[in-house]
């Protein structure tokens, strides 16, 4: 039986950090599906079919990720994809206690599915997508932190 992680979120955008836990998680499991959720209380700033694209550009040369979208509850989307495990990265303690809440409720709708937590490697605990997304908006040069060129935007005044 294979081992399959899902690693979902909303990838808006994708970082370096993000892209550190899938080659990490690489490591422990035979498939990674990154899976972009859509999450009805966040209004997206770039949209899903574009993040896919970029992703998929980015693990191009690797087979055992794969990249989609997917709506309702992660719990269900692991079930339909065979997934038993999720994958997620942990930058500090605030993200441990949001990401056991979630993990719980995730085990309590599917009790077959196992949540796996990789530490955020030092140098990219301090990168968050809310971050870039501010410098980007305001025409900030965000490539040191995301693995390919974000669109450009008009800058807000």
């Amino acid at each position: 039986m294979s081992r399959i992680a899902l690693f979902p979120g909303s990838f808006d955008p994708f970082t370096n950090g993000h892209l550190d836990v899938v080659r990490r998680g690489v490591a422990l499991f035979d498939q990674v599906i990154i899976s972009i959720g859509n999450n009805s209380s966040k209004q997206r700033y770039l949209p899903v079919e574009q993040m896919i694209t970029l992703i998929e550009q980015v693990f191009q040369d690797e087979p055992r990720v794969s990249v989609c979208s997917y709506k309702g509850l992660t719990a269900d989307f692991a079930r339909e994809t065979g997934a038993r495990y999720l994958l997620r990265g942990l930058r500090n303690t605030t993200d441990f206690e949001y990401e056991n809440t979630i993990a719980q409720a995730n085990r309590h709708v599917n009790p077959d599915l196992e949540t796996v937590f990789l530490i955020t490697s030092p140098a990219l605990a301090a990168i968050s997508s809310t971050i870039i997304r501010e410098i980007h908006r305001f025409g900030g040069n965000v490539d040191d932190f995301v693995p390919f060129q974000l669109p450009a935007v008009t800058r807000e005044q």
